[in-house]
């Protein structure tokens, strides 16, 4: 499995270490959110890296809704759960981290999978900023610099067939619903073989203690993380 380097897997169980989830994180998803360094004192395993190994190990289906229930901390051991309640990533103790609804026809081409799961990624981790400030500065809000509270809720993946040849992953729009100082932020995309729509796909995010735009604020926490891209990605 092309994910073995980033999991340690046992029997039925498998956990990460916080050196695993942070090189996925960077070299997979292009993703350098603090939140996934290895000494974060909020350290938490990336949602992307846990779908990934969702359908690597269980995989493909036509439809697929993925729900976010907890944050999933280093080296805890969990195990895939089927139940009446469709697919869950549980740990010993009968925690749910996430639920997965799946239906339709089912595919295991793992050359699909992986080519799949990587494209997502790579689109996902790029959330921000590039998908989230343009966002913010049209609704005129943005999250609080210093508790930045940004939560990967679910996302869904409907095919119109598996025999995909060429799989492409395209944007397909962004939107921001404001409630208060709380928001929702959906990212749509298609899945795409050669030219023909094949497949959709929506991301949902939930943000927190939103306050109004400050332009110098966002370009202070944007020229942050770029700063900390280049420097670890020279490492």
């Amino acid at each position: 499995m092309w994910l073995s380097d980033f999991l340690n897997q046992s029997g039925q169980e498998f956990s990460f270490t916080r050196a695993q989830a942070s090189r996925f994180a960077k070299q997979i998803a292009d993703d350098f959110n603090p939140i996934h360094d290895t000494d974060a004192k909020r350290f938490c395993v990336p949602g992307d890296l846990l779908f990934a190994v969702t359908l690597a190990q269980n995989g493909l289906s036509q439809t697929m809704d993925f729900t976010f229930a907890d944050m999933v901390q280093e080296d805890v051991a969990l195990h895939f759960h089927e139940g009446e309640a469709g697919l869950q990533v549980k740990d010993a103790a009968g925690k749910v981290y996430m639920a997965v609804a799946r239906s339709g026809a089912s595919s295991q081409d793992a050359a699909l999978i992986e080519k799949l799961t990587r494209a997502y990624v790579a689109f996902s981790g790029h959330t921000f900023p590039h998908i989230l400030v343009p966002l913010w500065r049209d609704k005129n809000v943005m999250i609080n610099p210093a508790r930045p509270m940004v939560i990967y809720q679910s996302m869904h993946l409907q095919f119109d067939r598996l025999d995909i040849a060429d799989l492409q992953l395209a944007p397909a729009g962004s939107s921001l619903s404001v409630e208060g100082k709380r928001g929702q932020v959906k990212v749509a995309f298609e899945f795409k073989d050669g030219n023909t729509v094949v497949g959709r796909g929506e991301k949902c995010l939930v943000l927190s203690g939103l306050r109004e735009f400050d332009e110098d604020a966002v370009a202070g926490v944007v020229d942050y993380y770029d700063e900390r891209k280049a420097r670890l990605s020279a490492e």
